[in-house]
């Protein structure tokens, strides 16, 4: 009798369905009721990625794990948190609401955004206070800039904002996949991640959003090394995923110990790459 050879989807139901990992996801999610929705979420995702399928399953599960871990959704059209392929070394990154939710979660910020100026709309920014105001009306959908704005519930208040140039220049400069990815797809979310995780270095950091934090940096390092390969070994590009939305590769990384104090924006911050 010729035997069955199992295939990768196989492999990571079988994976999720042991003992250990059921136990695993239930301490992340809080109850089984809510692992086993999760794990379902998990298998969709895997099922429906045939890039992911070329990762190693216990790799890419290992991943959702960190997604499950911060109580952020894995489905796609949500745009809290992904796990993206780089070559076949599958990784954690979240999405700016995933960003968003994580602060809001630390009970600290009483307010916080990002969003799209489009043309007809105008920025005055007051140096002094650190205040953004935007007046005026739409009239087109083209997008000329990016905001960010918090206000904690101290009172303190943080804004940001990017020309479609700077963020562009930002990009160029820092990202090592800007010409094959994210920022050609989804280049208003990667936009509207990098103010918003730029902005947050100016508000509180709760545990979670530190490990978030550090789960950026190992994206980056992860897309950086990815990019690196294919360029040695074919002259060619990283093979990601042509139609995936991901809210935000940039790997931003803030320096602990700046002053929060209200500067306007600048692009030339700490290399996400």
């Amino acid at each position: 009798m010729a035997e069955t050879q199992l295939t990768k989807v196989d492999a990571f139901k079988g994976i999720m369905n042991t003992k250990d990992m059921v136990r695993r996801m239930t301490s992340a999610c809080g109850t089984k009721e809510a692992a086993l929705q999760f794990m379902a979420s998990m298998l969709d995702l895997y099922e429906g990625d045939n890039y992911l399928q070329k990762c190693d399953p216990q790799k890419v599960i290992m991943e959702c794990v960190k997604a499950a871990s911060l109580n952020l959704p894995l489905v796609k059209s949500l745009g809290y948190a992904y796990v993206v392929p780089y070559g076949n070394v599958p990784t954690f990154t979240i999405g700016y609401k995933g960003y968003i939710q994580l602060a809001l979660r630390s009970g600290q910020y009483k307010c916080l955004n990002a969003d799209c100026i489009y043309e007809g709309e105008e920025i005055k920014f007051n140096r002094l206070s650190g205040r953004l105001s935007i007046s005026g009306e739409k009239t087109g959908d083209a997008v000329v800039g990016y905001f960010a704005y918090f206000e904690l519930i101290n009172g303190f208040e943080k804004t940001l904002y990017m020309t479609v140039d700077e963020i562009r220049a930002y990009a160029q400069k820092y990202s090592k996949a800007y010409n094959n990815g994210p920022w050609q797809t989804e280049f208003d979310a990667m936009a509207k991640k990098t103010v918003i995780r730029q902005i947050l270095k100016y508000g509180p950091m709760s545990t979670e959003m530190q490990e978030a934090e550090r789960d950026e940096i190992k994206a980056a390092e992860a897309a950086a090394k990815a990019e690196a390969s294919a360029n040695a070994g074919t002259g060619g590009v990283v093979d990601i995923p042509p139609t995936i939305i991901i809210d935000g590769t940039t790997g931003e990384i803030s320096e602990a110990g700046e002053p929060a104090t209200a500067e306007p924006p600048v692009t030339n911050d700490q290399p996400d790459f």
